[in-house]
């Protein structure tokens, strides 16, 4: 029996994903450490560095409980589908897996660029954005619905049959690549690989405030999406981190609910409950005629 066809129970999927995300956060932490000396050799490490860095954790260990409250009600959504409207229950092995995580990483491309053009999606999203640093510590700078918006874009796989634990699974293993990205230490890699995948030359362009770099570089694991849907950008002027409207702030608390005060602020300013109700659902980029 080849290694693609041997099946995998929910508990071996499960202690897979436990596994692949606590190693990797150490792995992460190793990795900040060295960016750090690195900063420090070339005597570019700062004090707001350091606090933004701080902010950062914080916002992670938020969102972490956020996900203990709604995490039960995440799962049993997708079982729901799953159990009653799924069109099979394909097994949990090397192909399905495979086939799970290049679903996944395209459902990402679409979720991402939703979180960025639409209103409510940018007020939780842009936490990540604002940050005018990239380090690894940057991945995991968390808004307070990142973690509960993807649910609704991924419920096509339950229905398409894929498990619940697989799913899990594959939007960690996505979301584990990207968290790779966020660094600085690492320039481009040879031209096939930046063709196809995802790489941290083409995140720094992602997290760019630059115009030509706004909403660019979507995807998750492979840039090919960007590159088929028209929002690909390679990065050739110095990237300019964060977003148009700096927080100025490593206070947690401010990184953490920026994007729903900016939101807040917008809808404020508009006239009129149907232009209020626009800026929830319509670009962030948005405003009525004057």
């Amino acid at each position: 029996m080849s290694f693609l066809s041997i099946e995998f129970s929910e508990t071996d999927i499960y202690g897979l994903e436990l596994w692949l995300g606590d190693n990797f956060f150490w792995l992460s932490l190793i990795f900040l450490a060295f960016e750090f000396i690195r900063l420090m050799i070339k005597k570019s490490l700062k004090l707001n560095i350091l606090g933004d860095a701080v902010a950062n954790f914080v916002t992670l260990a938020a969102s972490i409980g956020i996900n203990f409250t709604i995490g039960l009600l995440y799962l049993s959504i997708f079982y729901y589908f799953y159990e009653n409207v799924s069109l099979t229950q394909l097994p949990i092995n090397g192909w399905t897996i495979i086939i799970c995580i290049v679903l996944a990483d395209f459902i990402y491309y679409w979720e991402h660029r939703f979180m960025h053009r639409v209103g409510f999606g940018w007020a939780t999203h842009a936490v990540h954005h604002s940050s005018p640093y990239f380090n690894i510590s940057v991945a995991y700078r968390l808004g307070p619905l990142d973690s509960f918006i993807p649910v609704f874009f991924h419920i096509p796989l339950a229905m398409l049959g894929f498990n619940p634990f697989l799913i899990l699974f594959a939007e960690i293993v996505v979301q584990l690549y990207q968290t790779a990205l966020h660094t600085e230490v690492i320039g481009k890699f040879p031209k096939i690989i930046e063709r196809i995948f995802n790489t941290p030359s083409h995140h720094r362009v992602h997290h760019g405030s630059n115009p030509e770099y706004l909403d660019k570089n979507y995807a998750g694991i492979l840039i090919i999406w960007d590159r088929m849907f028209g929002t690909f950008e390679e990065e050739k002027e110095k990237v300019v981190y964060g977003v148009t409207e700096p927080i100025n702030s490593v206070n947690p608390i401010i990184v953490f609910f920026c994007g729903f005060i900016w939101m807040f602020k917008r809808i404020k300013e508009e006239k009129g409950f149907g232009n209020k109700i626009k800026t929830i659902f319509l670009p962030p980029d948005w405003k009525s005629e004057p």
